[in-house]
């Protein structure tokens, strides 16, 4: 069934056209939430989050493009997902204080990231500053063009043509930087 029929049936109730725009779109939210910083055990909540504000928000949407709408969603829901888990973590913070337990783990990335090219092009993705990072992730590993990545921002296409060319010089340095630290260079 195509997308627009799936879309239009949801926003008039139908659960299971719903269902299936989650599972089409549930790794490309994922995958989204990640590479924007979100940690990898928090991707789950942050996920669940984007498709309760996509189900409450459906029937505003009109024709535009689905994918970057979701996108905008996306966004905006793991600005707001660290921005309550850094309350949470003074919390948290100030409860360790108290009691003084400390806490013991394992890094999950290890679990996501394979190989170390792809665990160093990740990080040195994640130390870029958000105006250039976000470009980065929606142009070349969610293929949106030029336009669409300056929808989803809400920022003019040629900021986001000079953002892009900027961020790709930061990381080819942040990348030769490593990659001769790392080889003794």
């Amino acid at each position: 069934m195509p997308e627009n029929e799936l879309i239009e049936r949801a926003q008039k109730g139908d659960k299971q056209a719903y269902a299936e725009l989650i599972r089409i779109h549930h790794r490309t939210v994922e995958k989204f939430a990640y590479q924007c910083g979100v940690h990898i055990n928090d991707i789950p909540d942050v996920a669940q989050e984007v498709f309760v504000k996509l189900y409450r928000f459906l029937h505003q949407f009109k024709r535009e493009r689905f994918t970057t709408w979701l996108y905008k969603i996306t966004l905006n829901a793991t600005r707001d997902y660290y921005r309550k888990e850094s309350r949470e973590l003074a919390k948290e913070e100030k409860l360790m204080r108290n009691t003084a337990i400390t806490y013991a783990a394992k890094s999950t990335e290890d679990k996501v990231l394979v190989f170390e090219e792809d665990r160093e092009l990740h990080n040195a993705i994640q130390l870029l500053d958000e105006k250039y990072r976000l470009p980065i992730i929606l142009f070349y590993f969610h293929e949106l063009s030029y336009e669409q990545i300056a929808e989803v921002l809400n920022v003019p296409l040629s900021t986001i043509k000079i953002r892009l060319l900027r961020a790709k010089g930061h990381l080819k340095t942040a990348l030769e930087a490593n990659g001769g630290a790392e080889h003794g260079q």
